[in-house]
């Protein structure tokens, strides 16, 4: 049975990390459970998306979802919670893309897996990495013969035992399908490599690439940033925004997607709350002082993590002062992180170890000859003088430390025995007193000036808690909702939603182009059901139910949608106008520069201040980058364009105008054998080709998923 266990742990999650991986490129999200029941949906309104031409049902969606969450179950021995499903039924959906669209295209290359390859990866002479990590021997090999024996048990009538059958069919069911995601692995990487045994790389490409990286330029270039010319100097027309768009168009493919604003009502314990569970928590604290079993009555009552623990004085809480350690007393009812407190000293003792608390300032020497120490000594005697005479140790810390301390103004916290050096361990330990040490301290690492701020310890505490967390009480939740659901009834419009929202001083937020699968809105977490109402029911203008989103009730409105396509002119005007701006400053600047004549420095001292001359004596073609200028890679491009001793005219780059005075060009003398270069480039557009692959497909497949009607 220890193999099940293995199968559990190692097989599923190659499975399902194989496909994750295979499909990272189509990874869509959504929730299932994020909205109204399933039932509600019913007749012909059954279509949850479609894949390559085929439509893809509710059923057929939800059986693969199931799959995969039956598969976690047997994996974790639990049920999938809410932050897993959505990760689950990314998986169902890769895996409808795998059997739709990718397939499709593995069976018309005619690839295929023969049961003789996953013999091979099985048993054979290329074992697959994960059943060889699966059947390992005590020694951490690969054992053939237990695969084997394992393989045989299902050759076998099963047992008869309910418990062992139990787990026989567990075992058997994990093999299958670890079997069926094999074989459809196998022809995924087949399918990719003979896709990417197409590529071929030239020796003129390698003998390019070569030059691109060993030709040099010398080059000295003039710049002029666009700021040079004001904003108001440049007036943009609409024509000048349409000619920019047309041009670029491609650059402003949308997605579908829809816009909303929101406001929000937080659920804020009142204080009234906060009076009713002190009160509560004063009776605890009444009855805490006369119970027999401490551990069991602080578990039993608390909402905390840590009901009962033993500390020391470096883990001790700082709301616990030691004055009030005494065994059998009672803390609180005190405030602490928001919640509400009662502490039990159980037992007040002593431990094996002991702590100490102190700061330090180190000063090291450069080298360990007699002359460095002697001037990193007085160094640190100098300033060990200085804080005698009333300077703050903190502030020199953090002037002449020189470890990662130095920062937080020499603080060590505490320290426990055998955790610092010797040296520095008795000096600190040997303390009588706290404050600060009459000498500066050598150790290994330098002369440390110390400053006690905690003597040696060695008492521990066993503490019960009983924490009550302070949380809005039901009406507190009910006047947030009643509020909320106030402003939203009877409202419609975008200016109607932001003018009462103004009255009432809330705050509207905006979400813009979100995505059918969107989980979060702005920084409400999981929104998920804000999102599926937009999409599913809401229309520009439609304020929305209330929704309760992370103690908060949330009203949103939609203001606006992109269908799939492109971004209107009107969509992208306030982003491309500084662009186009930039379009018009340099025309001016390219007018004002050509009418000048002379050296660089000389156009630019008739330019003006911001006008910059700057050079480079080891530019490359693989460099995107100019002095100056910053990143232009057509800037470098027509560098090497040049000839020897020429200049180019003025011309508009990323930044700003740029002229170009090429000095000299030195090309890289020709070598007999280009393949190393051309080996590199085919290794990358390989690893291009092995990412993209599954991005071209699904390009191709017209995939329209349409989950968010439903979940």
């Amino acid at each position: 049975m220890a193999l099940i266990g293995t199968l559990r742990t190692k097989m599923t999650k190659f499975v399902v990390g194989f496909v994750a991986l295979a499909m990272g490129a189509f990874i869509v999200g959504s929730d299932l459970f994020g909205s109204g029941p399933r039932s509600i949906f019913g007749g012909n309104q059954n279509n949850i998306g479609e894949i390559a031409g085929t439509s893809i049902s509710r059923d057929e969606y939800q059986n693969a979802v199931q799959e995969r969450e039956n598969n976690y179950a047997l994996s974790y021995n639990r049920q999938p919670g809410e932050k897993e499903r959505p990760t689950l039924q990314n998986q169902a959906w890769e895996l409808l893309i795998l059997k739709y669209a990718i397939r499709g295209q593995i069976e018309k290359a005619g690839v295929k897996v023969t049961t003789d390859e996953i013999w091979d990866m099985v048993q054979g002479k290329n074992i697959d990495p994960n059943v060889k990590q699966s059947f390992t021997d005590s020694t951490g090999n690969f054992d053939r013969n237990r695969v084997i024996q394992f393989l045989n048990n299902f050759n076998t009538p099963p047992p008869a035992n309910q418990q062992m059958y139990a787990q026989w069919a567990e075992s058997k069911y994990r093999w299958d399908m670890f079997k069926k995601d094999l074989a459809a692995g196998r022809e995924r990487v087949k399918y990719e490599n003979l896709l990417i045994k197409t590529n071929y790389v030239t020796t003129a490409e390698g003998e390019r690439d070569y030059h691109n990286q060993n030709d040099v330029a010398e080059v000295k270039l003039l710049f002029v940033p666009y700021f040079a010319i004001s904003d108001s100097s440049v007036k943009v027309a609409d024509s000048d925004l349409k000619e920019y768009y047309d041009k670029y168009k491609q650059k402003y493919k949308a997605k579908f997607t829809r816009s909303l604003n929101y406001v929000t009502f937080p659920v804020v314990a009142s204080a009234e709350d906060s009076a009713k569970i002190k009160s509560e928590a004063e009776k605890i604290a009444a009855d805490f002082k006369t119970v027999a079993d401490d551990s069991l009555f602080a578990a039993t009552n608390t909402e905390g993590q840590t009901p009962y623990k033993k500390y020391t004085m470096a883990t001790l809480p700082s709301t616990l002062t030691k004055d009030k350690l005494v065994t059998g007393n009672v803390i609180g009812p005190y405030l602490s992180d928001g919640n509400y407190k009662i502490t039990k000293v159980v037992k007040a003792g002593t431990d094996t170890t002991y702590v100490a608390k102190a700061s330090h300032i180190l000063i090291r020497w450069d080298n360990e000859t007699p002359e460095k120490k002697k001037i990193a000594k007085d160094k640190a005697l100098k300033i060990l003088k200085e804080i005698k005479a009333g300077a703050g140790f903190a502030a020199k810390a953090r002037e002449f430390g020189t470890d990662g301390t130095a920062s937080r103004g020499g603080d060590l916290g505490y320290f426990t025995s055998g955790q610092m050096v010797k040296p520095f361990q008795n000096a600190v330990f040997n303390a009588k007193k706290t404050g600060l040490l009459a000498d500066v301290v050598e150790t290994q690492y330098g002369y440390h000036i110390i400053d006690v701020t905690s003597l040696k310890d060695n008492s521990s505490y066993t503490i019960a808690t009983v924490e009550l967390k302070v949380v809005p009480s039901d009406d507190t939740h009910n006047a947030a909702f009643l509020k909320a659901q106030n402003f939203a009834a009877g409202l419609s419009g975008v200016a109607a939603f932001k003018e009462k929202a103004g009255k009432e001083n809330l705050n509207v937020l905006e979400a813009k182009d979100l995505n059918t699968n969107d989980q979060r809105v702005g920084n409400l977490g999981d929104a998920r059901k804000m999102v599926t109402w937009l999409f599913r029911d809401g229309s520009e203008g439609k304020v929305s139910e209330v929704f309760d989103l992370d103690d908060n009730y949330i009203v949103a409105i939609m203001t606006g949608e992109t269908e799939e396509g492109y971004r209107s002119i009107d969509q992208v005007k306030e982003e491309i106008t500084p662009a186009v701006r930039n379009i018009l400053k340099g025309k001016k600047i390219i007018e004002k520069l050509s009418a000048e004549k002379g050296t660089l420095d000389e156009m630019a001292k008739a330019f003006g201040t911001d006008a910059q001359v700057s050079s480079s004596s080891d530019l490359k073609l693989i460099s995107n980058t100019l002095p100056s200028a910053g990143l232009d890679p057509t800037a470098v491009g027509k560098t090497f364009s040049l000839e020897n001793g020429k200049r180019s005219a003025p011309f508009a780059g990323e930044n700003g105008v740029i002229v170009l005075d090429l000095q000299n060009k030195t090309t890289a003398p020709e070598v007999g054998d280009y393949a190393v270069y051309k080996s590199q480039l085919e290794k990358n557009i390989n690893n291009r080709s092995g990412l993209n692959i599954a991005e071209a497909i699904k390009d191709g497949s017209d995939i329209k998923d349409k989950r968010y009607k439903f979940y």
